[in-house]
């Protein structure tokens, strides 16, 4: 089950991330993510109070979370897009992550579709997002859903500083 994730769920939501970052610190094809860097207690407090923050439950227990809305990094107003979308025309998924005690069961799919269903039902023209260089599972994930592959841009996020990041849309 997919649903927003509530504001009292701050905790549970920061630990789900903290777990992910555990799990995934030494893994060849991690995140890159760092505990209260990224993503960050504002972001998560944030996402949590604008209604932006999904979490995926299996059996009660938190198997993924996701932020989605129209904020993008700034360095995405100067790639390239082959589609020339206002920033009220797209969702950004952001923080996507399914902890790894529940990977490799479609979930992240599941989640990532549940996105798409979203941008129809709000009009939405496109769904963007980034992913770290290098990042296979990622990279294999969301060209195997109808996303298409953009192309590289360096950007600067707290957790990995100045790095090569490479970007997907979907058109809706």
């Amino acid at each position: 089950m997919i649903r927003l994730a509530r504001e009292n769920e701050y905790e549970l939501v920061r630990a789900f991330y903290h777990g992910i970052t555990d799990e995934l610190e030494n893994s060849l094809y991690g995140p890159g993510w760092k505990k209260d860097i990224y993503p960050d207690s504002d972001m998560l407090k944030s996402a949590l109070s604008k209604g932006q923050l999904y979490i995926l439950l299996f059996e009660e227990q938190t198997a993924g979370a996701m932020i989605v809305n129209s904020d993008a990094n700034e360095a995405y107003d100067t790639f390239p897009w082959k589609h020339a979308f206002k920033q009220d025309e797209i969702l950004v998924i952001h923080a996507l992550g399914v902890h790894p005690a529940y990977g490799r069961k479609g979930y992240a799919k599941q989640m990532v579709r549940y996105v798409l269903d979203l941008a129809k039902e709000q009009c939405m023209k496109a769904v963007r997002l980034d992913v770290l260089k290098g990042n296979v599972p990622a990279e294999h994930l969301y060209p195997s859903l109808g996303f298409e592959y953009e192309g590289e841009l360096p950007m600067y996020y707290e957790d990995t500083g100045w790095t090569i990041y490479e970007l997907y849309e979907y058109t809706v």
